[in-house]
C-alpha cells in the first residue's frame, strides 16, 4: 500500500478516537469529571449490539437505534441520577468522583464478564457497509470511514454551536463554574449535568459499537483501547475541541503509516508493538510534555485525603487497654491467616494468592493513603518484580548468575526500585489527573512492551522455591508468604509511626502547607513511590509462585484500576483493610464464577458515596458509635445530656448560663451542670456518690463503669466548686443571673447588662464599666 493509501486507512480509527475524546470532553465540561468508565460503557454497548443482531436477529438499523437512541443515554441518565448527582450535592472532591467513575468501569467490567465471559467475539456486526468509494485515481476510501469523519465534523459543529451560542451553553458554563451559585440563579443544574451525561455515554456507545467489528470483542481488550484515547483529550488539555480531533486524526494516521516500515531484531518487535500501540505511548509523552491540564474545580482530583480517615499514631506511651486491644486485634488477624494452614491442599493452593495480592495493596496504601498520591500503575511495578525475580533465578538478567529462588524474589523486588524511582521523579511534578494518568499510561506501556513480547516474557520456567537444597513443601511456601508480609506490614508502620509518619501525613492532607512549615514534600513523595514499588514488586514475585506461571494478563493495566478500586474501597490508609481485601477478592473467585470479584468490588465502590474513608472508615464509625452507646448506658435517661454542640464563649470569658449545653470536655452532662451553676442553681452529678439512692436496685457496675463513673464526678465536684467561687466574686441573684460585660479599656463606654428574671440583680465588670438591669429586662449604658 502506499502512503496516501495507509493515510486514508487510519483516518477511520482516528475517527472513533475523536468521537471518544468528544464524549470524555462533553462529560468532564459539563460534570467535571472525567469519565474513566468510558470503555466500560463502550464495551457493554457493543456486547448488548452483538446481542441483539446476533442472536436476537434484530436488523441492525433497529438494534442500533435501540444500542445508541435508549440504551447507551440511559446509562448516562442512570449514572447521574444515581452516583454522582448525590457526590455533587455534598460538594464531593474531584477526586472521589474520579474514583466513583472507577467503580463504575469495574462494576461495568464484571456484568460484562459475568454475562459473556471473557473470551473473545469475531462476529461482531457493522453498522456501515463494507463498501469503498473512489477518490482520484486507484486511490479508495472505505464508507465507513467518510461517514465516521461526517460524525465527528457534526457533533464537533453542533456541541460548539450549542456551547457558545444558546443559553444552554450558557448553563453550562455556569453550573461548571459554581454549581450552588448556577442553583441560586435559577439554572436546572441537574438537567444540565444530566444532560452531559447522556450526551458522553452516548458517543461512548457509540465508540464501543465502530471499534468492535476492526478488533476482537474482549470486555478487558476494547475497554483498554478506549482507555488509550485519552491521549486526545490530555492533548487538548481538557479544553478545546478542535486540538482533540486533529491530535485523534494526527495519531492514527501516523500509526498507520508506521506498518510501510520494517526492522530486523529486536527493534523490530520494538516498532511491531508501537504500529498498534501509538496512542498509549503518545498518552505517555503528552503528559510529560504537558505540565497541567486545565482541571475544574481547583484540579484536586489527586487529593486522596478524602479517602482517609486516619490521622497521624499517637506519639506518647500507648494506654494500657489500647495497647490490650491492638494486640488482642493483632493477635486475632494472624490466627485468621494461619488459618488456610487446615485447608485441604487444593484449597491451600487457592490461598496462595492472599498474602502475595496484600503486599501488592500495601504498596498502594504506601502511595496513597499515606503519602497522598493516586498511583494506577501499580500492576507494572508487580509484574516487574515477579519478571525480574524470574529472570535471576533463571541466570538470564544481564549475564548475572542464577539465584536460589528465595534470594532471586528479594533481590528483583529491590531491582524495582530504580524503576520506581525514575517513574516518581517526572510524576511528582505533577498532581490532580495529571498524576493518575501518568502512572496509568507508565503501567500500559511496561504491559505492552515488555510483558507481552516474547523476547523478554518467554520461555521462563519457574522452580520449586529451595531452602538448604529443600524444596518447601505447600505449607513451608504458605509461611514464608506469611514473613513476606510480616516484613511489609513492618515497613508500613516505620513509614506511619514516628516524625516520618507525621510528615507523610501532612503532605497527604496539604501538601503546600507541609512545604510551607519545611517538610520536605519532594524528597517524601519519591520515598514512598519507591518503597512502594518495592514492596509490590515483592508481591508481584509471590503472586507468580503463587500460580506457578508468568501471565502477562494477570498484571494487564486494568488490574491496577481494580486493585486500586478494591484499596479505596477497604480504607485506603488501613493495613488491615489491604489484607482483608485481598482475601476477599481470592474468596470470591474461588467460590463465585469469574468477574465475580471484580462485580462485587463494583457494588461496593458505588457506596463511596456515603463512606467517603472507605469500608474501614465506616468501620471505625460504627465502633464510634457503639462506646458511645455504651458510655450513655452509664448516664441516666433523665439526666442525659445532649450531644457536644459547638458552644459560642461571651464576652467575659466563661460558658453562657444556658442549661443543656456541653462544654469543651465533651463529657455529657458537665456543660448542663456547669449552665446551671452559673445561672445560681447547682446541679449535682446525677451519678455522684451522693446521688447513687435511686438507683441502688441497679445491677452493679462493671469496674470499668465504676471507675467511669468515679472519675466523672470528681471532674463535676471540681466543676461546681470552681463555679461556686466563681459566682461569689461576680454576684448573683437568687431568681436570675446577669453577664456583664466590661470595656477593653477605662476610657471605653461599657456594654449593657442583660437581666433575666423578675428579681433585680447588678453585676460589675473589670476596667471600669458597669452593668444594670430592672425587673423589666432593659439594660442601661453609662
Amino acid at each position: 500500500m502506499t502512503s496516501i493509501d495507509l493515510g486514508l486507512a487510519g483516518i477511520s480509527l482516528g475517527a472513533i478516537a475523536a468521537l471518544s475524546g468528544i464524549g470524555l470532553l462533553v462529560t468532564y465540561r459539563t460534570n467535571g469529571v472525567l469519565n474513566l468508565a468510558q470503555g466500560g460503557i463502550a464495551t457493554l454497548v457493543a456486547y448488548v449490539f452483538r446481542e441483539m443482531v446476533v442472536e436476537w436477529g434484530l436488523p441492525i438499523w433497529l438494534a442500533a437505534v435501540l444500542a445508541l437512541g435508549v440504551l447507551s443515554p440511559g446509562i448516562g441518565l442512570l449514572l447521574e441520577r444515581l452516583v454522582f448527582r448525590p457526590l455533587a450535592r455534598r460538594r464531593a472532591s474531584a477526586a472521589e468522583s474520579l474514583v466513583a467513575s472507577l467503580g463504575v468501569l469495574v462494576l461495568i467490567l464484571g456484568i460484562t464478564a459475568g454475562l459473556w465471559g471473557l473470551g473473545s467475539r469475531s462476529d461482531a456486526p457493522s453498522i456501515f457497509p463494507a463498501d469503498s468509494v473512489r477518490l482520484f485515481g486507484q486511490t479508495r476510501i472505505g464508507v465507513d470511514a467518510l461517514a465516521e469523519l461526517a460524525m465527528v465534523v457534526v457533533f464537533a459543529i453542533v456541541l460548539g454551536l450549542i456551547s457558545a451560542r444558546t443559553s444552554f451553553g450558557r448553563q453550562i458554563r455556569a453550573v461548571v463554574d459554581d454549581r450552588q451559585l448556577a442553583e441560586l440563579s435559577g439554572v436546572p443544574a441537574d438537567r444540565v449535568a444530566a444532560a452531559g451525561w447522556a450526551a458522553g455515554t452516548t458517543l461512548a456507545g457509540l465508540t464501543g459499537v465502530l471499534l468492535a467489528p476492526r478488533f476482537q470483542l474482549n470486555p478487558y481488550g476494547l475497554t483498554l483501547l478506549v482507555l488509550e484515547t485519552f491521549a486526545v483529550v490530555v492533548a487538548a488539555r481538557l479544553s478545546s475541541m478542535p486540538v482533540a480531533v486533529l491530535t485523534a486524526l494526527g495519531i492514527s494516521i501516523l500509526q498507520s503509516e508506521l506498518r510501510q516500515f520494517t526492522l530486523d531484531g529486536d527493534a523490530g518487535q520494538i516498532l511491531t508493538v508501537l504500529q498498534s500501540n501509538l496512542f498509549i505511548v503518545a498518552l505517555l509523552i503528552l503528559l510529560l510534555a504537558v505540565p497541567k491540564l486545565r482541571e475544574l474545580g481547583g484540579g484536586d482530583s489527586g487529593a486522596t485525603s478524602s479517602f482517609s480517615s486516619r490521622g497521624a499514631p499517637p506519639s506518647g506511651r500507648v494506654g494500657e487497654a489500647r495497647y490490650r486491644r491492638d494486640y488482642l486485634g493483632k493477635l486475632g488477624g494472624f490466627a485468621l491467616l494461619l488459618a488456610p494452614l487446615t485447608f485441604a491442599p487444593s484449597d491451600l493452593r487457592s490461598a496462595f494468592q492472599v498474602p502475595a495480592l496484600a503486599l501488592i495493596f500495601l504498596s498502594m496504601v504506601i502511595v496513597t493513603g499515606y503519602s497522598g498520591q493516586i498511583s494506577l500503575g501499580v500492576a507494572g511495578f508487580a509484574g516487574l518484580g515477579a519478571l525480574l525475580s524470574l529472570k535471576l533465578a533463571n541466570g538470564e538478567l544481564f549475564g548475572l548468575p542464577a539465584l536460589p529462588g528465595i534470594w532471586a524474589m528479594l533481590v528483583g523486588a529491590l531491582l524495582v526500585a530504580p524503576v520506581g524511582l525514575i517513574t516518581g521523579y517526572p510524576a511528582i511534578r505533577r498532581r490532580g489527573l495529571t498524576l493518575a494518568l501518568t502512572t496509568f499510561a507508565v503501567g500500559a506501556v511496561v504491559s505492552r512492551f515488555v510483558f507481552e513480547q516474547p523476547t523478554f516474557a518467554s520461555g521462563l520456567y519457574i522452580d520449586p522455591l529451595t531452602v538448604f537444597g529443600h524444596a518447601l513443601s505447600d505449607k513451608a511456601f504458605y509461611i514464608l508468604e506469611l514473613l513476606s508480609l510480616g516484613l511489609g506490614l513492618l515497613v508500613v508502620r516505620n513509614l506511619h509511626h514516628g516524625r516520618l509518619g507525621r510528615a507523610l501525613l501532612a503532605v497527604r492532607d496539604h501538601s503546600s502547607g507541609a512545604a510551607a512549615v519545611g517538610v520536605d514534600v519532594r524528597n517524601l513523595k519519591l520515598l514512598a513511590f519507591t518503597v512502594s514499588s518495592v514492596v509490590a514488586g515483592l508481591g508481584g514475585a509471590l503472586l507468580v509462585h503463587s500460580s506457578y506461571s508468568f501471565a502477562a494478563d494477570d498484571f494487564a493495566p486494568l488490574q491496577s484500576l481494580l486493585w486500586f478500586t478494591a484499596v479505596v474501597v477497604f480504607g485506603a490508609d488501613s493495613a488491615i483493610g489491604a489484607i482483608v481485601a485481598a482475601a476477599f477478592i481470592v474468596t470470591i473467585d474461588v467460590l463465585a464464577p469469574a468477574g465475580s470479584s471484580t462485580l462485587a468490588i463494583g457494588i461496593l465502590a458505588l457506596a463511596l458515596g456515603w463512606m467517603p474513608g472507605g469500608l474501614a472508615s465506616a468501620v471505625r464509625g460504627v465502633l464510634r458509635l457503639l462506646a458511645q452507646y455504651l458510655a450513655d448506658s452509664f448516664v441516666d435517661p433523665n439526666q442525659r445530656a445532649p450531644r457536644p454542640v459547638p458552644v459560642r464563649i461571651s464576652a467575659v470569658g466563661h460558658l453562657p448560663a444556658t442549661a443543656g449545653i456541653v462544654g469543651n470536655t465533651g463529657l455529657p452532662g458537665i456543660g448542663a451542670t456547669l449552665g446551671a451553676a452559673r445561672s445560681g442553681h447547682v446541679t449535682r452529678w446525677p451519678l455522684s456518690e451522693g446521688a447513687l439512692g435511686p438507683l441502688a436496685g441497679a445491677p452493679a457496675p462493671t469496674p470499668f463503669g465504676a471507675a467511669l463513673v468515679a472519675a466523672v464526678a470528681r471532674y463535676a465536684a471540681q466543676a461546681d466548686q470552681a463555679t461556686r467561687v466563681s459566682g461569689s466574686t461576680n454576684g448573683s441573684g437568687s431568681g436570675g443571673a446577669l453577664v456583664g460585660s466590661a470595656a477593653a479599656t477605662g476610657s471605653a463606654p461599657a456594654a449593657a447588662g442583660t437581666v433575666a428574671g423578675p428579681s433585680t440583680a447588678s453585676g460589675t465588670g473589670t476596667g471600669g464599666g458597669s452593668g444594670a438591669g430592672s425587673d423589666a429586662g432593659t439594660g442601661v449604658r453609662r
